[in-house]
C-alpha cells in the first residue's frame, strides 16, 4: 500500500532555472493543463502593435474561441492586469470574427487583485488561474487552478429594460417574409410538444412567450437568406452529437452566453423536423427544471 504524503510547496521566483518562458513552454506543449478545455496553440510571444508581446494565444478548435494568456511568476500587480486587458482588446479588434477571453496565469493571486479584476467581470470576459508548484523527489510539478471564472451573460429575457418591442412587419422588412415564416414553422414544432407559446418580436431578436411571460430557451435572428437560431443549453456531448450527426449548420457553441448557434435555410425546418423537436425538448426541459 502506497503511503500518502504532503508535497512541499515551493516559490518559483526563487528558482534560478525556472522563468516565465519555462511556464510558457509547459502550457504551449499541452494547453489542456490550464483546465479550459482541449485548446490548441495559435501563437507564442505574439507581437502586439506598440504594446509588447502576448505570452500565449490559444484557441478552441470546436468554437474557434480565442484565449489571450499572460503569465506572471510571483504576485500579481496592476501592470499585469493592464497588460492582459490591452492585449485582449487589441486581439478582439484585429480579429472580431472570433470570441475572445483574457486569461491571467499567476503564482500568487492576492485577494486585493481578485477584488479589482472582479470589477471588470461581466463586462470583459476574464479568467484568473493560479499556479502552484510542488517538489516531488527532486522534480517540480505545477498545478493550475481557476480562481476566477468569467461571469456568464444573462439570458436574453432576464433584463426587461434592454428590450425594445417591435412587431412582425419590422422583421419582415429587416429580413424577408419567407425567413419570418420559417420562425412560424419552428414555433409550430415547439407547440407540438408544449402548447401555448407565441412569438415575441423584439428589436434584436424574436423570442418566445408563454402566458404573457418571456421564456427564451430558444430565440431567433432572421436574415434575408437564413434564420440564425440560438438554443440555451449547457454544452454536452449528447447535444453536440445530435447537431453533428444530423448535419445541421453548426455555427459553434457560444460559451459566454451558454448557447448553441445553428443556421437554418429554406426547407430546413421540414428536413430537420425530428432533430429540431429533440433539441427543443432538451432545452425546454433544462430551462424549466
Amino acid at each position: 500500500m502506497k503511503a500518502l504524503f504532503k508535497p512541499e510547496k515551493i516559490d518559483l521566483t526563487k528558482l534560478q532555472d525556472i522563468n516565465e518562458a519555462s511556464i510558457q513552454k509547459i502550457i504551449a506543449d499541452d494547453p489542456s493543463i490550464l483546465g479550459l478545455g482541449d485548446l490548441i496553440l495559435k501563437d507564442r510571444e505574439r507581437i502586439q502593435p506598440r504594446a509588447g508581446r502576448l505570452d500565449l494565444l490559444l484557441q478552441d478548435p470546436e468554437t474557434n474561441r480565442r484565449y489571450e494568456v499572460e503569465i506572471q511568476l510571483g504576485k500579481t500587480d496592476e501592470t499585469h492586469i493592464i497588460r492582459i486587458l490591452e492585449y485582449w482588446d487589441i486581439e478582439r479588434k484585429r480579429y472580431p470574427q472570433y470570441d475572445h477571453c483574457a486569461v491571467i496565469v499567476a503564482e500568487d493571486i492576492t485577494s486585493r487583485f481578485l477584488n479589482v479584476i472582479s470589477l471588470f467581470n461581466g463586462f470583459i470576459p476574464l479568467i484568473a488561474i493560479q499556479m502552484n508548484a510542488y517538489s516531488f523527489d527532486g522534480q517540480i510539478g505545477i498545478v493550475f487552478t481557476k480562481v476566477l471564472d468569467e461571469m456568464p451573460l444573462g439570458l436574453v429575457d432576464e433584463d426587461e429594460e434592454i428590450k425594445e418591442l417591435t412587431d412582425r412587419s419590422f422583421w419582415v422588412k429587416r429580413s424577408t417574409d419567407s425567413s419570418v415564416k420559417m420562425v412560424d414553422e419552428i414555433l409550430e414544432i415547439i407547440n407540438s410538444f408544449t402548447p401555448g407559446y407565441s412569438l415575441k418580436y423584439n428589436k434584436f431578436y424574436i423570442g418566445l412567450a408563454k402566458n404573457g411571460k418571456a421564456n427564451n430557451f430558444v430565440f431567433f435572428k432572421p436574415r434575408k437568406k437564413y434564420v440564425r437560431m440560438l438554443i440555451h443549453y449547457p454544452r454536452s456531448e449528447e447535444m453536440d452529437n445530435l447537431i453533428n450527426e444530423n448535419d445541421l449548420d453548426d455555427l459553434g457553441y457560444e460559451s459566454r452566453g451558454g448557447r448553441y448557434r445553428i443556421q437554418l435555410k429554406q426547407g430546413d425546418t421540414k428536413k430537420y423536423n425530428e432533430v429540431l423537436l429533440t433539441l427543443f425538448k432538451m432545452a425546454d426541459k433544462y430551462r424549466n427544471e
